[in-house]
């Protein structure tokens, strides 16, 4: 065969494939794929790191394992979670490789334990992460509204700011996908800089007891507060599993998303365990507990203030704003890509399976995600006229509550798709082939199961509620009911529209055997 004829059979097949992949998505005028090669390696790692917001963990999240866990070792959490993230990243990553979707955890889940599972597991992950995403309006909402009080005099009610950002997001996820990336990414390269910042100083201007290494001593970890704080701890890492859900969206999905996914897990390890490790220095071990307790979310910047001044802590201020507005949009363009994958598979309404023809980006899932977003901040913005008294009580139960009700269910699934990777493989005689994989994600598995145990059994502490509250079985109900829901749709599925049941987790390999059995092909 010649060259020349060997290049035009070759640009005859691409020219072929290509027609054929955009006959797909766009089968009937319906846009039913997600538009390719938008997100690179840094891209993609950069949008996913946003939903972690590292300073709002720092500035948040670790007074609280500190002040009311009483837990110093908490570096050392970071850095053993961090172990067992990188297990189920094992597994996870390697699913990737096979798996193209933007259901990701509920396609794996599909693809491994059955359609009916992968129909469960999708409307858990869709209102695991828009609980997440809905439960950072309240403290974004209530951290503008201090910054306006103390800079400009202004009393606005914290609902305010709240919604303003619900706008600007709602407008945000109609772009590309990677000009989200871009803004996203310079808000996180910004903040942890900063952090980083702070964590030098800390180290080169200690506390009383100097340069300590106390809070990486094992004997840290004991006591009962180590199961509430290790979930904690693990919503600090949620964002890293979300590289599958771009994978259409990428230029080389069996390479980006896995390098992605461990490149996430090892900096956020990292990142948190020197940012906590910092802290106690700062503070000195002996006196981080007592200081976090009565300082909370203000222990940071009252450290940076003593050492890097006033300007840098006001700095330090607006980047706490603007990182919890990169983890609300990116939260935002997950729940909208679950929303559109489950649409385009029959779990929700067609509709949703649709992208916007300008952007790509998927238009009604954006807007099912703001319009939850405002309706749930009026809902809690009308608790500030119950006769309660204290204002701040709705915007800090928005946060605390939807944000452990989401983190729940992201620990669930992920618990769910390590055993779904080890069926996935076993099904496709790969077992052995794939056995050190495999070991890595039972065990993966196991350790995720445990800490969902402890997530339930210490709901009462992480929500702040008393042990005799009924909200300690209300709210983890929530992620149960949508389990249930999700089962039993699939069931009905399985009975009523059985084709639609077989393609869930296909994504766009469904509308490929669709036209492919229309055509009278084998499957």
């Amino acid at each position: 065969m010649s060259p020349s004829t060997s290049h035009t059979r070759a640009a005859t097949s691409t020219s072929a494939a290509s027609s054929e992949s955009s006959e797909i998505n766009t089968y009937k005028g319906q846009d039913r794929a997600l538009r390719a090669d938008r997100l690179g390696t840094a891209g993609l790692l950069l949008s996913v790191l946003a939903a972690s917001a590292p300073l709002m963990v720092v500035a948040g999240v670790m007074p609280t394992v500190f002040g009311v866990m009483g837990m110093l070792g908490q570096p050392l959490l970071y850095v053993i979670l961090g172990v067992v993230l990188m297990l189920f990243g094992v597994g996870y990553s390697e699913m990737s490789r096979h798996v193209h979707n933007a259901g990701a955890f509920y396609a794996y889940i599909a693809r491994g334990l059955g359609p009916t599972a992968g129909a469960g597991a999708s409307y858990v992950a869709l209102v695991a992460y828009s609980a997440m995403q809905v439960g950072i309006y309240g403290i974004l909402g209530f951290e503008i509204s201090g910054l306006m009080a103390t800079h400009l005099d202004l009393t606005v009610a914290w609902w305010i700011p709240a919604l303003a950002a619900a706008a600007l997001v709602a407008a945000l996820g109609w772009l590309k996908i990677d000009l989200n990336a871009r803004a996203l990414g310079v808000l996180l390269v910004i903040e942890c800089t900063l952090v980083v910042i702070f964590d030098v100083a800390a180290l080169t201007d200690p506390g009383p007891e100097g340069v300590s290494f106390a809070a990486f001593d094992p004997g840290t970890l004991a006591g009962a507060g180590l199961g509430t704080a290790l979930c904690f701890c693990i919503a600090a890492f949620i964002g890293f599993e979300q590289s599958p859900v771009y994978a259409e969206e990428t230029s080389r999905p069996q390479v980006i998303v896995s390098r992605v996914m461990f490149l996430a897990v090892g900096f956020v390890a990292l990142f948190l365990a020197l940012g906590a490790w910092a802290l106690t220095v700062a503070t000195g071990p002996g006196a981080v507990v007592d200081a976090a307790a009565e300082q909370g979310p203000g222990l940071l910047f009252s450290l940076t203030e003593t050492r890097l001044g006033g300007t840098f802590t006001d700095v330090l201020h607006v980047l706490f704003v603007t990182g919890m507005f990169a983890a609300l949009l990116s939260f935002h363009n997950v729940v909208a890509r679950y929303a559109f994958a489950m649409g385009r598979e029959g779990l929700l309404p067609a509709a949703f399976g649709r992208t916007s023809s300008a952007s790509g980006a998927p238009a009604t899932g954006s807007l099912l995600q703001s319009a939850v977003s405002v309706l749930v901040v009026i809902a809690f913005a009308a608790g500030d006229g119950l006769p309660a008294g204290d204002p701040t009580t709705p915007v800090l139960r928005l946060f605390t509550w939807m944000g452990n009700v989401g983190a729940l269910g992201v620990i669930l699934l992920m618990a769910a798709a390590s055993f779904a990777v080890i069926a996935f493989f076993a099904r496709r005689g790969a077992a052995r082939a794939q056995a050190w994989r495999l070991t890595a994600s039972a065990l993966a598995g196991l350790a995720l199961v445990g800490v969902a145990v402890y997530t339930v059994k210490d709901f009462d502490v992480l929500i702040g509620a008393g042990p005799g509250s009924s909200l300690n079985w209300i709210l983890p109900g929530i992620i149960g009911l949508a389990l249930v829901a999700g089962l039993l749709y699939g069931v009905v599925l399985r009975t009523v529209r059985p084709e639609v049941h077989a393609r869930i987790g296909l994504g766009n390999e469904a509308f490929q055997l669709e036209r492919a059995a229309e055509r009278g092909e084998p499957r």
